[in-house]
C-alpha cells in the first residue's frame, strides 16, 4: 500500500512544490506539510480518517483543529482538496516527497549507504567526497551496516541505486547464468 499512496501523493507534492517555488515559500510549505503529515499519522486521527462515518468536512475540521491556526491559505486549500477527494491519508507521503524535492532544490542530496562492514570516520569522509563529485552537489550521508551484503557497499540516492556489494554481484551472476 505504501507504493500506492506514494503514487497518489506524488502529483500533489509536485504541484505544491511548484506553488511554493513560485511564491518563494518553500521552507514554510515544508514546515506546514511536515506538521500536517504528523497530524495525520497520529493514531486517533488515522482512525477517524479511516472511519466510514466521518464526513469530508468533519475530517477537514479535525485536521485544522489539531494543526492549529498557523496554516497558510494554500495549505488549507490542499487539506480541503484532499478531504474532498478522500485522500487525507496521503499527507505524510506528500510531506516526505516535498521534503525530498526541497533537498534537491537546496542543492543537498540525501544518500543512504549500506556497507557489509562498519565504516569509520575517515572512510565515511572519503566516501562522502567521492559521492559529492559523482552526484555534483553537497551530500547528506546516512551509513548503515548489513552483513548480508558479504562485502562492498550499496548506495541509494533517491531513485538511483548503485549496488557494489558482493551479494548483488553474485545475484547478477546467478541471473546471467540462468539463461
Amino acid at each position: 500500500m505504501a507504493g500506492d499512496t506514494t503514487t497518489i501523493a506524488r502529483p500533489y507534492a509536485e504541484a505544491a512544490f511548484e506553488v511554493a517555488k513560485a511564491d518563494g515559500t518553500v521552507d514554510a510549505w515544508a514546515e506546514g506539510l511536515a506538521l500536517l503529515g504528523a497530524v495525520v499519522e497520529d493514531p486517533q486521527v488515522t482512525a477517524q480518517i479511516g472511519s466510514p462515518n466521518a464526513t469530508s468536512q468533519q475530517l477537514r475540521d479535525l485536521i485544522f483543529g489539531v494543526a492549529g491556526e498557523g496554516l497558510s491559505e494554500h495549505l488549507q486549500n490542499l487539506v480541503r482538496l484532499l478531504a474532498q477527494n478522500k485522500r487525507l491519508i496521503v499527507l505524510p507521503d506528500i510531506a516526505r516527497l516535498f521534503a525530498q524535492m526541497k533537498t534537491v532544490y537546496d542543492g543537498l542530496r540525501h544518500i543512504e549507504v549500506t556497507s557489509a562492514y562498519p565504516v569509520d570516520d575517515a572512510e565515511r569522509s572519503a566516501l562522502g567526497e567521492r559521492l559529492k563529485a559523482h552526484f555534483g552537489g553537497d551530500v547528506d550521508l546516512t551509513v548503515a551496516e548489513d552483513p548480508s551484503l558479504i562485502g562492498g557497499v550499496k548506495v541509494r540516492a533517491g531513485d538511483i541505486v548503485i549496488d557494489g556489494s558482493v551479494r548483488g554481484k553474485l545475484e547478477r551472476l546467478s541471473n546471467d547464468l540462468q539463461f
